[in-house]
């Protein structure tokens, strides 16, 4: 399992992107390459066979196998367009299963991605029963996780004032409030934490802008802090947007909980 996840790590976590409405998918031809398959054309074979298996298992195609054109720089300022599909985490599992098992990156793949459907299956039929504050837990600690890796992909883009980074997030989301503003309005006491005076919806709306920003960071190869800033300031107006065509509440007009996530789980410890 040590060797699954290192792969895990190393490789599909790093072409995983994620879309707009908070969807995981892959690439085909980033995950050629990551699967060691040399030449498009061997590939796209396993593709087929794919799409063959889905079909008979009764899911529609289209909605784990998108096909799409990508324009590819060949050189001498010349660019051609190419073959490529966005596969949903299921068509990757599909791909991987019709790969050719003798290949020890296939067999790491078919355990990988069968396990990571199964977790996501576990995992959403185990949040639709939480608690409210066992939602908010279950969330704040992916926000944990999720700033980390956010961090790591700012500081490699570049930036050095992390305060002004994620300022630059928080005041594309929250219509130009800063972290500040932001702990005024909630009427929080000096230095207690924002993240664990919201709700889980509020939690869920920065869940989104964090993993957003840190895949845009690294997808568009942003190389200074200034860029950084306005991608994550871009980004957080974006999923406010998002929020506002889907007829959701607006992150700062979110009621702020009576207990922090520090206080439940202080509760909690002492009830133990």
């Amino acid at each position: 399992m040590k060797e699954i996840q290192n792969y895990n790590k190393n490789i599909f976590e790093n072409i995983k992107h994620i879309d707009e409405y908070g969807n995981e998918y892959w690439y085909a031809r980033e995950l050629q390459k990551a699967l060691q398959y040399k030449e498009w054309r061997k590939f796209k074979r396993i593709i087929d066979k794919a799409v063959t298996s889905c079909s008979r298992s009764n899911n529609d195609v289209l909605d784990h196998f998108v096909q799409l054109d990508k324009m590819v720089d060949i050189g001498s300022n010349t660019r051609r367009k190419i073959k490529d599909y966005k596969l949903s985490r299921y068509a990757c599992y599909l791909i991987a299963q019709n790969g050719d098992s003798h290949m020890k990156v296939i067999s790491l793949a078919q355990t990988y991605f069968a396990y990571q459907t199964r977790k996501q299956e576990i995992l959403e039929e185990e949040f639709k029963d939480l608690s409210e504050d066992e939602k908010r837990i279950r969330i704040r600690n992916e926000v944990r996780k999720g700033n980390y890796g956010l961090n790591k992909a700012a500081k490699d883009s570049g930036v050095k004032n992390f305060d002004k980074f994620h300022n630059a997030g928080y005041k594309g989301l929250y219509n130009g409030e800063s972290a500040d503003d932001i702990a005024k309005r909630k009427k929080l006491r000096y230095r207690e934490d924002i993240l664990d005076n919201m709700g889980s919806i509020e939690l869920a709306d920065n869940l989104f802008r964090i993993v957003q920003t840190e895949d845009k960071l690294k997808r568009d190869n942003v190389d200074n802090e200034y860029t950084a800033n306005s991608v994550h300031y871009e980004v957080g107006k974006k999923v406010r947007q998002t929020i506002k065509e889907l007829g959701g509440t607006m992150p700062e007009d979110l009621p702020t909980p009576n207990r922090s996530i520090n206080e439940i789980q202080k509760n909690n410890n002492k009830l133990k």
